[in-house]
C-alpha cells in the first residue's frame, strides 16, 4: 500500500514537501512498531543497586543471554539477518555480540553490498553505506526485543595489534563517532576483542571516553579480553567499566566457576559474566580435538551463574563466524551458519534463564558454604545459588547444580521456615520432577535421579511457605527501587 503524505516544512512555513512513503502492512511491521515504542521508554539498561545484576529502567532484572555473532554486519545481508535474528529472539536470547569493524578482514572485505567502513581505509571518513547496513540490523534487533552488544572494532586494529589503524590520537574521535550514532538505541558497548589490553589500555580508555562523549553516557559498558582473561584485570577500576567480562576459553574439559569467583569478590562490587564460553560444534561435525556439545555448554552456563554471574554468553562456531560455502571455513567447521540455528545447546540455554527467573532473581548470591560435605573439583564441581544473606539461614530458595552424578550433603538449615519443598530440574528439557515437602533438618544429603556422567541435573529446595510454582514458571520479581 502507497501512502502519500503532505509534510509542511517547520523551517519557513511556506510550501509543502511530497513524501512517498512505501508501508508494508504486516504483523511483522505492527510488532516492529510496537517493540520501538518499547525500547523508546525502557530500553536504558543500569547496573542493580547491589551492584551485582543488570535491571531496566523500570529496576525489572534484565537477563543477559548472550549469542555470538562476530561477523553479523560484516557477512550477512539483510535478509539473512532477518532470519538469524528472528531465530535468536524466539529461542529467548536478548543481546546479540557483533563486531562494527569485524575480525575477518573487516576493513579491506567489503560487507554484501560491496561496501567498506572507511573511505581510502580512513577512520576519520566512515563509509555511510557501510553504517546504514549496521543500522538496519541494529533497528531489526531492537524490533524483536534483542539488544545489540557491539564492539566497535575487534582488538587487532587496535595499537600494536592493528599497526596503529586506532592510536591515542584517533580512538576518541571513532568513539564519538559510533555512540552519537546509537545513543538511542538499545546498545551495550563491549570495548575490546581478543586481544590483551596491556599496551593498548590507554587506547581503549581513549574510545571509551569517545563513547560517553557521542551518546552522553545513556549505555552500559564492558571489555572483551583476550582468551582465558579478565577485563577485570586492567579496568576494575576504571570509571567508564560497568561490568567486567571473562573469556574462560574453548577446552571440552575447563571451567568457569573459579574465574567468576574472582571477580565477583573484587571490591568495589561489579557485575560479571562469561562472555566467550567454550562454542559448541554440531553433534555430526564435531571435530576430535575439541569436543564441545550441548552438554559442555550447559556445564559453563549454570557454573557461572551460580557462581556469581548476572548473564552469559553462548556461542556456536559456525555463527560466529557466519561461515557458508565458497568462504574457508575455520576452527574446523563444516556446518553452514544456517544449519547451526538450532543447536541442542542453544534451545536448551533457554531453560537456565527460564529457572533462574521462577525465583527472586535480584537477591540471589553465589554460596558454596552450604555443602557440608560432597565437594568435588574438576567437572565433578557442584555450585550453589540462593538467596539472602551468606551465612545465615534466611534463603527462601536453594539451587544446586550436580554437571554429573555425586552425593552431597546440603545444611538445609540455611532455609528458612520448618517445611522444604523439593525438585530436581532437567536442564536439557526444562522439565522438572517434585520430591514433594518434607521437614527440614539441619544436614540432608542429596543424589540426582540418574546415575550418569553425561547428564546433569539442578536441586532446587524451597520454603515450602513461599509456596513458589515449579522451577521454571515465571514469577513476578521484585523491582529494584534505586
Amino acid at each position: 500500500m502507497i501512502v502519500k503524505l503532505l509534510v509542511r516544512t517547520c523551517r519557513d512555513r511556506v510550501g509543502y514537501l511530497l513524501l512517498t512513503l512505501a508501508i508494508l502492512l504486516s504483523n511483522t511491521n505492527s510488532s516492529a512498531q510496537s517493540a520501538s515504542s518499547r525500547w523508546d521508554k525502557n530500553s536504558r539498561l543500569k547496573v542493580s543497586s547491589n551492584k551485582r545484576f543488570l535491571v531496566r529502567a523500570d529496576g525489572q532484572p534484565f537477563f543477559y543471554l548472550g549469542d555470538t555473532a562476530w561477523e553479523l554486519f560484516h557477512r550477512l545481508n539483510r535478509e539473512e539477518a532477518d532470519r538469524y535474528l528472528q531465530n535468536r529472539a524466539e529461542k529467548g536470547f536478548t543481546v546479540i555480540q557483533a563486531v562494527v569493524l569485524a575480525e575477518l578482514d573487516g576493513l579491506k572485505t567489503p560487507n554484501p553490498y560491496g561496501e567498506l567502513p572507511f573511505h581510502d581505509n580512513d577512520p576519520s571518513r566512515p563509509n555511510e553505506a557501510y553504517f546504514q547496513h549496521v543500522d538496519y540490523i541494529v533497528d531489526k534487533a531492537a524490533s524483536l526485543g534483542l539488544y545489540i552488544g557491539m564492539l566497535p572494532t575487534w582488538g587487532d586494529k587496535v595499537g600494536q595489534y592493528g599497526n596503529y589503524f586506532f592510536n591515542e590520537d584517533n580512538a576518541r574521535a571513532y568513539g564519538r563517532f559510533i555512540g552519537k550514532r546509537y545513543k538511542d538505541k538499545p546498545i551495550i558497548w563491549i570495548l575490546g576483542g581478543d586481544r590483551p589490553p596491556d599496551v593498548t589500555a590507554e587506547i581503549w580508555t581513549e574510545m571509551a571516553r569517545g563513547l560517553k562523549e557521542g551518546d552522553g553516557g545513556r549505555h552500559l559498558m564492558t571489555f572483551h579480553p583476550f582468551g582465558g582473561g579478565h577485563s577485570s584485570v586492567a579496568f576494575h577500576y576504571s570509571d567508564w567499566l560497568d561490568f567486567n567480562m571473562i573469556q574462560s576459553g574453548h577446552s571440552a574439559t575447563g571451567n568457569n566457576y573459579g574465574r567468576i569467583q574472582f571477580d565477583y569478590n573484587l571490591r568495589p562490587p561489579k557485575p560479571t559474566l562469561d562472555g566467550e564460553p567454550a562454542y559448541e560444534y554440531p553433534p555430526d561435525a564435531m571435530p576430535p580435538n575439541r569436543p564441545v556439545g550441548a552438554l559442555e555448554v550447559r556445564r559453563r552456563a549454570y557454573w557461572a551463574l551460580f557462581s556469581g554471574a548476572f548473564g552469559h554468553t553462548y556461542g556456536t562456531h559456525p555463527i560466529w563466524q557466519m561461515y557458508a560455502p565458497p568462504r574457508n571455513p575455520l576452527w574446523d567447521v563444516k556446518t553452514p551458519w544456517y544449519d547451526a540455528l538450532d543447536l541442542p545447546g542453544a534451545k536448551q540455554l533457554a531453560h537456565v534463564k527460564a529457572l533462574l527467573l521462577s525465583r527472586p532473581f535480584l537477591t540471589r548470591i553465589p554460596d558454596q558454604s552450604v555443602i557440608y560435605s560432597g565437594l568435588r573439583g574438576g567437572l565433578e564441581y557442584v555450585s550453589v545459588t540462593r538467596d539472602g544473606t551468606r551465612g545465615k539461614n534466611d534463603a527462601s530458595y536453594i539451587m544446586a547444580y550436580f554437571p554429573q552424578y555425586v552425593e552431597v550433603t546440603f545444611k538445609t538449615e540455611r532455609l528458612s521456615g520448618e517445611t522444604i519443598r523439593g525438585w530436581w530440574f532437567n536442564p536439557r528439557d526444562g522439565s522438572t520432577q517434585a520430591l514433594g515437602e518434607f521437614a527440614k533438618e539441619k544436614l540432608m544429603k542429596f543424589a540426582p535421579p540418574t546415575q550418569s556422567t553425561k547428564e546433569d541435573w539442578i536441586l532446587v529446595l524451597d520454603d515450602a511457605k513461599r509456596n513458589y510454582p515449579p522451577p521454571g514458571t515465571p514469577i513476578k520479581q521484585t523491582s529494584d527501587r534505586r
